[in-house]
């Protein structure tokens, strides 16, 4: 557990904030910040720094950006997400969430760019130490930029300190451009950051050149550049960006007992109880957290996990029965889903055996405050939280698992992907999760498409409610299948309705225009030079 930086990190959190509120005070330039007594010596560009890390992501986004897409369902809006509204299509430029995530990311760049603009006077910071932090800042404003332009396409470039005079009359640079800032950007940091090993622990979730590469190899990811991105995880997966490998046990990864462990490339580091979250009282059963369920994973996605066999379920020679449906599943089934008849562990070492089915007690799937779909999530439950369940849990952001998930879908794309591929990713991640099948961890036969299915399917498990679905489908362009219709739930409603899996919610997705989010109205009230995206 890394105390240091997590404590510096709530400093600059308010540091930050105290910068911010500076840019109001009437000195000249009137509409410049100034920095006249600041930026004197090194502490001045740590703190600063640790205030770009404290803004890097949201725990809310983290968690609700899975109910934007086929794996979860948002019921009740509790933290002001929109998550509902944008997953069933009925939102617009003045939606709260997309106005939002736009001022969040462009509050973080403006922390990097002053940094990078005034650390050079300081003149006692030591040069390799400089340097360093220059790589660091520039990593998290790309990690930005890589944000907006997914969501927003086309997107304003700032990349140095500018006044808001000038900010407000700035046009959308092409999405093209702000790749290309961001791979740049991504290379230069690459190139100055030392790997994770040469972080002693009080320098843990720094960025790295590991984290570096592989945040660029996830940018290239979603642009469908596989050989770029096959070169990328090579040089991670064989140890020339640092020491990376899979935990060895699935369940184990998200507990708070292994933390910065060997898988964790890049995450938000929390430290209970100075920084924290509580969005776990979201996803958990109901009669643990106590408070609505607004997470709940769907039967869509419950249907994705393959049966020890390695076999969907819909698979000749599976074994699935719909009578007992969450018998022989992939391991990581229970590590991250809470079904009906689940025995849930509970922090002071007791059990309670969770029921969802109608009528069966306060975490029933017809109680106006449970779960929707019959299903929790039991993935990031902090047992060490306190009891209003704020956690102090690091969240990762990229994790070595997605990059053995990057390298397989990279190779196989490129009609590349061989047996002794499979065996260093897809499989490596089956033993880690449990499997002993040998059909399970065999190389599959079939063509590229079929391998494709596979290890899309494969993503999605392993990936689970980590928000990371929603622009998966959104780069496969499947978004406006998978998110047309309805979302479902457990199997208790009228037979005659979708085989009895009960309607939770009706999706809409159109593919001329909610492939990109708009940009927000508010900003273009401020801004005349703000185009608008097609079709809104």
């Amino acid at each position: 557990m890394n105390r240091h930086l997590r404590y510096t990190l709530l400093l600059g959190l308010g540091l930050g904030m105290g910068l911010s509120s500076c840019q109001d005070l009437d000195l000249t330039p009137s509409d410049r910040p100034t920095d006249a007594t600041f930026w004197t010596q090194a502490a001045d560009a740590s703190n600063v720094l640790n205030s770009c890390y404290a803004g890097l992501y949201s725990s809310e986004y983290f968690f609700f950006n899975e109910t934007l897409s086929d794996n979860a369902f948002n019921k009740s809006d509790v933290d002001g997400s929109n998550a509902r509204n944008i997953a069933e299509g009925a939102y617009g430029t003045n939606q709260s969430r997309i106005t939002n995530e736009w001022g969040f990311h462009y509050g973080g760049i403006r922390a990097c760019n002053r940094l990078l603009n005034n650390i050079n006077k300081i003149t006692s910071l030591d040069a390799g130490l400089k340097a360093r932090y220059i790589a660091e800042a520039q990593a998290i404003r790309a990690f930005h930029y890589f944000q907006l332009m997914t969501w927003y396409g086309d997107v304003p470039l700032i990349t140095t300190e500018i006044s808001v005079t000038e900010a407000n009359a700035l046009p959308r640079a092409s999405r093209a451009d702000v790749l290309t800032f961001v791979l740049s950007e991504l290379d230069a940091a690459a190139a100055v950051l030392p790997v994770n090993t040469a972080y002693g622990a009080e320098d843990k979730g720094r960025f790295t050149k590991g984290a570096a590469l592989a945040l660029k190899a996830r940018a290239l990811l979603y642009e469908g550049r596989w050989a770029d991105v096959s070169a990328i995880t090579t040089q991670l997966i064989g140890g020339q960006a640092g020491a990376y490998s899979l935990f060895p046990n699935y369940a184990g990864v998200f507990s708070p007992t292994n933390e910065n462990s060997s898988e964790d490339i890049l995450d938000m580091q929390y430290a209970f109880p100075l920084r924290t979250y509580s969005v776990q009282r979201q996803f958990i059963p109901r009669t643990e957290g106590k408070l609505v369920c607004s997470i709940a994973p769907t039967q869509e996605l419950v249907n994705n996990y393959v049966m020890a066999n390695g076999k969907a379920i819909n698979e000749a020679g599976s074994g699935y029965n719909e009578a007992t449906p969450y018998t022989g599943r992939d391991p990581r089934f229970g590590a991250t889903i809470v079904y009906d008849g689940y025995v849930w562990k509970r922090p002071d070492g007791s059990n309670i055996t969770i029921r969802t089915f109608p009528g069966t007690g306060d975490n029933s799937v017809d109680r106006a405050d449970a779960s929707p779909t019959g299903y929790y999530s039991a993935k990031y439950f902090d047992p060490t939280a306190d009891a209003n369940l704020n956690s102090g849990l690091n969240l990762m952001l990229i994790r070595y698992a997605d990059v053995l998930l990057m390298h397989a879908e990279a190779l196989n794309e490129q009609g590349k992907l061989s047996a002794a591929d499979w065996n260093t990713t897809i499989a490596a991640l089956r033993r880690r999760a449990g499997f002993s099948d040998a059909a399970a961890l065999s190389f599959p036969s079939g063509d590229q498409a079929s391998l494709r299915t596979v290890i899309r399917r494969e993503r999605r498990t392993e990936l689970a409610m980590e928000g990371l679905r929603i622009f998966d489908i959104r780069r496969w362009r499947t978004a406006e299948t998978v998110l047309n219709g309805y979302a479902h739930g457990i199997k208790t409603g009228d037979p005659a309705v979708d085989n009895g899996y009960i309607r939770v919610d009706q999706r809409t997705f159109d593919p001329a225009k909610h492939y990109l989010w708009p940009v927000p109205q508010r900003e273009r009230d401020i801004n005349a030079n703000l185009t608008q995206n097609p079709g809104w």
